[in-house]
């Protein structure tokens, strides 16, 4: 297959594939699960020997289709579709507020499958959809209460599950399952979040909520904080800050918790600094985001001695508000533990709460296009 067909063949599934050179190539920066990505597109369309180069447009127009049919990983994006998407996620603010085109989604049906615990994700994404007028199918605690517990395969499920629904979101305890569903499926995907893999809807609206908040994205300096080898939100929202211009990444975590050299490395190779630091408060004081984690217990499974040593390791409290810049705010995924005290909550910088509403609009927007189109 010619890579240019390769290349429109992904871009029509929902895979957006790196630019090397005057070629578009399906061989790097794939990462862990580049064998069963290229399976995936490949197997789609056949053989062709037929160059296609794919030029983007500029703009969308209203009515047309989305460019993705699945919502995988935060690499499928790029500058212009995330700047679209905001923008339809202001126009899903004004329906939460009027109502108005609160019927956008009626007669359609999202699945919900959640093989790991979920307040916020599940909850915004049944708003979500909910607020435009369709209906949902949920699941929670999936891997106990759904015929996985039974032995059913994940593609068995989601061939059983696209046929009750018109959209499946998913979140599952395996790295690269997302991908597993989305090339069975023949309905829109979106990965909730994959184990220790990737958060992309999480990433959107982490940059969405860093837009409206700072003001912009070039040239901001931001500090990932706490479990940074198995936090999915910060992999994705390093995926994402990539994307602009003169940004540059601290990295503070204990010693067993710190960023994997994948995510070091793609920062590296677009050209986006980055730095290791073990003092919260030197960081605190420089950036103008803020990005705490909690500690993920979870991922330990019996090395609670490890666990115990990377917990409570880094606080933000008042002592940290006190170096924070007037402008600079502190945001989190959720939940939290003890990584912010409570009495930093009413402090005006403390942006995670506004955050977390923000999910909701991003949400709506990604069902709006998955299934209407621009």
């Amino acid at each position: 297959m010619a890579l240019g067909s390769l290349y429109a063949c992904a871009l029509q599934n929902g895979v957006l594939l790196p630019k090397c050179s005057k070629t578009y190539a399906i061989n790097c920066h794939w990462e862990s699960h580049q064998k069963l990505k290229t399976e995936w597109v490949s197997c789609r369309k056949g053989k062709t020997s037929d160059f296609v180069d794919i030029q983007k447009p500029n703009s969308f127009l209203e009515g047309e289709k989305f460019q993705l049919n699945h919502v995988i990983e935060a690499q499928q994006f790029d500058r212009e579709i995330l700047s679209a998407i905001f923008e339809v996620a202001r126009e899903m603010e004004k329906i939460e507020k009027t109502s108005l085109g609160a019927s956008l989604l009626k007669g359609y049906l999202m699945a919900t499958l959640f093989y790991e615990p979920s307040t916020r994700t599940r909850l915004s994404f049944e708003s979500a959809m909910k607020r435009l007028g369709g209906e949902v199918l949920t699941t929670e605690n999936a891997r106990e209460f759904s015929s996985a517990s039974k032995g059913e395969t994940l593609e068995d499920t989601i061939r059983t599950v696209e046929g009750y629904s018109d959209i499946i979101v998913m979140r599952h305890f395996e790295r690269g399952a997302a991908i597993r569903a989305a090339s069975t499926a023949t309905i829109p995907v979106i990965n909730a979040g994959d184990g220790p893999g990737e958060h992309p809807t999480q990433a959107l609206l982490d940059v969405y909520t860093i837009e409206r908040e700072i003001g912009r994205l070039d040239g901001i300096k931001v500090g990932l904080v706490g479990d940074l080898a198995n936090g999915r939100t910060v992999r994705s929202l390093a995926y994402l800050l990539a994307k602009y211009q003169d940004v540059k990444i601290y990295f503070v975590a204990p010693d067993v918790v710190k960023m994997k050299d994948d995510i070091k490395n793609y920062l590296t190779s677009k050209g986006v600094e980055w730095e290791e630091s073990a003092d919260l408060m030197e960081v605190a004081s420089k950036c103008d985001v803020v990005y705490q984690t909690r500690i993920q217990r979870e991922r330990f499974g019996d090395r609670l001695d490890l666990y115990d040593k990377a917990r409570g390791k880094y606080t933000v409290d008042k002592k940290v508000m006190g170096v924070l810049q007037k402008h600079s705010v502190i945001m989190h995924p959720l939940p939290r533990l003890d990584e912010i005290t409570v009495d930093v909550d009413d402090d005006p910088r403390a942006a995670y709460f506004r955050q977390a509403k923000n999910g909701l609009f991003i949400r709506m927007a990604l069902l709006k296009l998955l299934l209407l189109g621009w």
